[in-house]
């Protein structure tokens, strides 16, 4: 959990809430519209890495008892990290796996977890900002 990860998060966020947070402030478009390009792989690298997360949430659930607030703030991370990574880097994914099979359970996936993409990318948002926020008052405490 670090400055870097929640600045992650939150730029994730952002591009899960876009259609929302476009809506309430029409002037956020151009600044959001710079990181669409970059989209798909900023979803597939989180999809990875919060896949990678959850498995070491699980594989470290001790720290549940010992730091509880530093694992559940690493679990939440992770599991939006590859919720909103699946949504955002499902293109770049379909062109790497060319079996019809696969294809069509991502497709699957994403259906299923596309009605909450914009929560997603809130809550992504939030808790990138907590992360931030976190890790900057660590280096000063």
């Amino acid at each position: 959990m670090g400055l870097v990860s929640g600045i992650w998060l939150a730029v994730l966020g952002i591009l899960g809430a876009a259609t929302l947070i476009v809506s309430k402030r029409p002037d956020a478009k151009e600044a959001i519209d710079k990181l669409v390009p970059y989209q798909g792989w900023i979803g597939a690298v989180s999809a990875f890495w919060g896949a990678w997360g959850v498995i070491n949430a699980i594989l470290n659930m001790n720290w549940l008892t010992i730091v509880p607030i530093f694992w559940i703030t690493f679990t939440v991370s992770a599991v939006l990290q590859l919720a909103l990574g699946i949504l955002l880097g499902v293109g770049i994914f379909k062109t790497f796996v060319k079996n019809p099979e696969a294809n069509k359970r991502m497709d699957q996936t994403v259906a299923k977890l596309a009605p909450y993409q914009t929560k997603f990318g809130l809550a992504a948002i939030g808790v990138g900002v907590w992360m931030v926020v976190v890790s900057i008052m660590w280096r000063v405490g």
